[in-house]
């Protein structure tokens, strides 16, 4: 961590009762913590927003079932193989299944990928997850 520096922020009792109570509620021990979380939060949106090279997650919930989804959604991922770095299969009972794709690369493409793989028919979930390479952070 690099040098620290102080400064005051003045806030209505009310939205720093409201802020206490959810910086308990998640465990901070202290107000600084959860503002720092609060602005890498920001610059990590701004990272994504800006097409900066950017790291995240793609989790898929599927049927495997379902007539070639497992081919189409093995078809896509190798149209994005730089993108994606890792990928998880785990079979969460006899029907269902969790993909958990890691990306790294230009935010537009892991939107994209999420896009279509969310638009495949058998896919009944799919979340993409916002993080960062850590170097703009």
């Amino acid at each position: 961590m690099g040098k620290l520096f102080r400064f005051g922020v003045s806030l209505e009792k009310t939205l720093l009762d409201k802020f206490d109570k959810l910086i308990r509620s998640r465990n901070y021990t202290n107000r600084s913590e959860a503002l720092r979380d609060l602005i890498r939060q920001e610059l990590i949106k701004k990272e994504w927003r800006e097409g900066k090279e950017i790291a995240g997650a793609i989790t898929l919930i599927y049927d495997h079932h379902k007539r070639e989804l497992v081919n189409k959604l093995t078809d896509i991922q190798h149209d994005f193989h730089d993108l994606i770095i890792s990928t998880q299969h785990i079979h969460l009972d006899h029907d269902n299944c969790l993909e958990i794709i890691a990306v790294k690369g230009k935010s537009s493409e892991a939107q994209k990928l999420s896009d279509i793989l969310k638009a495949i028919k058998g896919v009944k979930h799919t979340a993409l997850s916002m993080s960062t390479t850590g170097k703009e952070v």
